[in-house]
């Protein structure tokens, strides 16, 4: 005998089986109950949760010859041949397939004919929103008036497609999402009906994945136990049949951003595709993770809303004692966007790879919250003796600081062994600026007023051309003069072009700003 998938065996048959739409469930049963039943319903809800199956439920419970609390008593002539597939009664239309006005035009004839036993024909018409607008213009005016022994039942997991003549004309059901707690603890039952062992947070993790869908939850756990056949179904094994990532990897990787790592981070992601992990998947747990960190920070009774271990809320507790709530929503904000992109990409992996870039290196981004991201990253630097030496262009045309990462001992060594006169032009170097001549002060901008190993003045120069315009005769008199004026000395000038390029240029110290530097004192 052929095995039968878990979402087709144990479909409900009655309206008590079904799990998570009590809602529309009530208010079908007291229609049947009390002999108010509509012509046209319109059910409409994401796929899984039950459209299809409490359409065909209702075409019984309308039918039945011993409906009990308006539910079908699956065991009369009618119910049976209904539940075989084998009543005339009830149709069943794939508007996928069939969404032509031909296609209508037969069902306007055929319910002009009574049905053969029981009191309705109903027409179930799946994936509505699949017509074609001839088609539902032909259905129109039957969906208004139809004979008193039609129901017609249409279900769309896209109902803003639906013209809004179609809609007027149903009674509309939304069905909701259902709940983990609910796709889990029906999971649970079918287990013990199967016989099968499972971890309750192995069931939990897939009811998670289910994303509010029974049929998609019953999927997941069939492919699961085929997996591990004759064995306990375990929270790992779970993990590796979905191709998903426990929260250990998702901490690991915060934290590697946090501490702006970006080979760690290369590498975690390299370790999950050589793993298998589905990097779309990945994506998703991993803005759920944040979300569930937002939560933590943000609200007092978080553990109420968030599916983990208790072992695993505690780490995410003090993970997100570490991190800012401004850090957090820009990392949910980027790897949203990134999971819609994801998608269609072909290459998930350099986009999963850019966004991690992207979390390590705020500045380049130039968004209100990377800016808040980059002062975190400065205020941590400056923590750990890090002062800001220079600036150095953006990519937008402005300035951005650049950080010398040097001991702070180490800035207090060599201004301590500056001479005085080298000291009071670095204490007075903005005010020089101001007072040289325009072009000069052009070219004195690009430059960096730093020392040589004689700590004599040197201006460096990455440029040789603005190092020509300075050094030549007329203009470093001009230069001298000024600073005599404002400092009583005559100081030799140097200057030299940095031969190691930018990088070069920002190592060297300029003392300008290590003179003026406000969290460290000299005296």
């Amino acid at each position: 005998m052929s095995y039968t998938s878990l979402y087709r065996k144990f479909r409900p048959i009655g309206f008590e089986d079904v799990k998570g739409q009590g809602h529309i469930v009530k208010t079908l049963q007291n229609q049947i109950t009390s002999g108010r039943v509509g012509h046209a319903y319109l059910f409409c809800g994401t796929r899984g949760t039950g459209k299809t199956t409490i359409a065909k439920i209702l075409a019984r419970a309308v039918n039945c010859e011993h409906p009990v609390d308006g539910s079908p008593c699956n065991e009369c002539a009618v119910c049976k041949s209904i539940l075989n597939n084998t009543s005339m009664n009830v149709i069943e239309i794939d508007a996928a397939s069939n969404n032509g006005v031909d296609n209508i035009r037969e069902i306007i004839d055929e319910v002009q004919y009574s049905p053969t036993e029981g009191k309705y024909k109903v027409y179930i018409i799946d994936e509505v929103h699949m017509l074609s607008a001839g088609a539902f213009n032909a259905l129109l005016k039957t969906l208004e008036e139809p004979p008193s022994y039609v129901i017609f039942i249409l279900a769309t997991t896209e109902v803003h497609k639906i013209p809004i003549t179609i809609l007027s004309r149903c009674q509309r059901y939304d069905f909701r999402r259902i709940s983990i707690d609910t796709i889990a603890d029906r999971m649970a039952e079918l287990m013990e009906e199967e016989k099968v062992e499972v971890e309750p947070k192995a069931l939990r993790y897939v009811a998670k994945a289910a994303d509010g869908s029974m049929r998609d939850g019953l999927s997941l756990l069939d492919q699961c136990i085929a997996f591990n056949y004759g064995e306990v179904l375990t929270y790992d094994k779970v993990l590796e049949v979905l191709g998903a990532v426990d929260v250990e990897v998702f901490q690991q990787l915060l934290l590697d951003i946090l501490n702006r790592q970006v080979v760690s981070c290369m590498e975690l992601i390299e370790e999950l595709v050589i793993k298998g992990r589905e990097l779309g998947q990945f994506v998703v747990d991993f803005t759920w993770y944040l979300r569930n960190l937002m939560l933590l920070k943000t609200s007092e009774h978080a553990e109420d809303m968030i599916e983990v271990s208790t072992e695993n809320y505690a780490q995410m507790k003090q993970v997100s004692e570490e991190v800012e709530l401004d850090t957090l929503m820009r990392y949910i904000r980027i790897f949203s966007e990134l999971a819609n992109q994801i998608k269609y990409a072909s290459q998930k992996r350099v986009l999963v790879e850019v966004a991690c870039i992207k979390l390590c290196k705020p500045e380049m981004e130039t968004n209100y919250d990377s800016l808040i991201d980059r002062l975190r990253v400065l205020e941590e630097k400056l923590e750990h003796g890090v002062v800001v030496t220079g600036q150095q262009p953006s990519s937008n045309g402005g300035v951005v600081s650049a950080a010398v990462e040097a001991p702070v001992e180490q800035q207090k060594v060599l201004v301590e062994a500056l001479p005085e006169d080298v000291k009071k032009i670095a204490a007075n170097w903005n005010q020089i600026l101001n007072m040289v001549d325009g072009a000069v002060r052009m070219m004195l901008l690009s430059a960096k007023p730093t020392v040589n190993e004689s700590n004599q003045l040197v201006l460096a120069f990455t440029q040789e051309l603005d190092r020509a315009y300075v050094d030549n005769e007329q203009t470093m008199e001009h230069i001298k003069q000024v600073i005599g004026e404002i400092t009583g000395k005559e100081v030799d000038i140097k200057t030299k072009i940095v031969s190691e390029g930018r990088d070069g240029f920002d190592r060297l110290s300029d003392i300008s700003k290590l003179i003026k530097t406000p969290n460290v004192e000299y005296d």
